[in-house]
């Protein structure tokens, strides 16, 4: 049976895991996995979901299954942080999921099972998984314009021609906020021309919020998804509390439609109904950590603080990177850094610069030069500053 199987070609970011674990190095640099690290180069558990992990242990009574949906609570309190009100609960369907790639493949079976023809737009540089997760159910994807490779942002005369050309009935998937791999965001003029565009050409917006928090705050990130869904009648949303929570390991998701209240029962149903027939339940215990957190004043005071925490490190970094390289090559090419939002930021190298900071620098990051911020303390800057300038000079 099994001897028709080819072994598959291992995914870029898991090949860099390993690649980076294997070498013995003392002073290597990790750029490439996509998780939060604090000073010390470790992912800590924040001291909210501590505290809520501690109360939930003394309070549970039962591991008994919950609805498909998942528990009330949780995606209560999701629809809040997300859409804050932009749009009534009536207009809202939603359902837990293992993570935010289980939520995204979830709307990608929703988008299969309504409209199988429909064109799923990505920008050209995005999140790794998006494209096979899309293909994996089925459906055409098409690459519109994002970065500007030169100035480090947004191309929006191409970005814009792009979202012109959509069909009605089409799907494009934008990054809610600190866009994974540029950190290029729509600001908010842009996001209103957006939204005038798609209901012009009748496109559904589907979006992915994977790093709420990390980008301006909270409100201030969620703003473009919120001003979709209040001037919009359809908008497919998948996010995700890994990053936000330091909820990596728990898989906490949730996929959600908004659709006028005569719809949401029927699309509250079918995305039960396609949980059922992939992973049934979703896991509880990330989720009413989620939960427990947002519905005490307490605890959601002291993890918005640690997460502020958190985005103004990534901040601080992006500057400090940014002049050190300035320092060490005497121009600004890499000013872009300092203004974009999130984790990631796409450095101008070429793969085969990238290999030379790995073989002579120890310092990884994706072949397309995709680093990670939070990897870095003060002597990585410094370290990565010196080896980008030596291969530039090579040049």
């Amino acid at each position: 049976m099994f001897e028709t199987l080819s072994a598959p070609k291992l995914d870029g970011i898991i090949a860099l895991m390993q690649a980076f674990a294997d070498d013995p190095r003392e002073n290597k640099v990790d750029l490439g996995v996509g998780v939060y690290r604090d000073a010390a180069g470790r992912t800590p558990v924040m001291r909210a979901v501590k505290a809520a992990e501690a109360r939930i242990i003394e309070e549970q009574e039962t591991k008994s299954y919950l609805s498909l949906a998942g528990d009330r609570a949780f995606l209560e309190v999701m629809e809040s942080l997300l859409l804050g009100g932009a749009v009534p609960s009536a207009r809202v369907a939603a359902v837990g999921t293992p993570g935010g790639t289980a939520a995204v493949r979830q709307i990608c079976e929703l988008i299969k099972r309504a409209r199988p023809e429909a064109t799923i737009w990505v920008s050209a540089q995005t999140w790794p998984n998006h494209l096979p997760l899309i293909a994996a159910a089925g459906l055409h994807s098409q690459p519109y314009r994002y970065l500007d490779r030169e100035s480090g942002a947004l191309d929006r005369e191409g970005f814009f021609a792009d979202l012109g050309q959509m069909a009605t009935g089409d799907v494009v998937l934008l990054h809610g906020c600190c866009h994974n791999p540029t950190g290029v965001d729509l600001g908010l003029q842009d996001w209103a021309e957006t939204a005038a565009l798609l209901e012009r050409r009748g496109v559904v917006p589907f979006v992915d919020m994977a790093y709420q928090g990390f980008g301006e705050s909270l409100d201030a990130d969620a703003g473009g998804l919120r001003h979709l869904s209040a001037r919009l009648p359809e908008i497919l949303v998948a996010a995700s509390c890994s990053k936000n929570f330091g909820l990596y390991r728990e898989r906490v998701g949730i996929a959600m439609a908004v659709v006028e209240p005569a719809l949401r029962d029927t699309l509250a149903g079918t995305l039960a109904g396609l949980s059922r027939q992939s992973f049934a339940f979703p896991p509880d215990h990330g989720g009413r950590v989620v939960s427990t957190i947002l519905r005490d004043t307490k605890l959601r005071n002291g993890w918005q603080s640690e997460l502020d925490e958190m985005r103004m490190r990534v901040v601080e970094n992006r500057r400090a990177l940014s002049a050190a390289i300035q320092n060490e090559t005497g121009s600004d090419r890499f000013g872009f850094i300092a203004a974009q939002h999130g984790m990631f930021s796409l450095l101008p190298l070429e793969p085969a610069e990238v290999e030379t900071l790995r073989k002579n620098h120890a310092i990884y990051m994706l072949g397309d030069g995709r680093v990670n911020m939070a990897g870095l303390n003060a002597a990585a800057i410094e370290r990565t500053a010196r080896a980008i300038a030596d291969v530039l000079r090579a040049r």
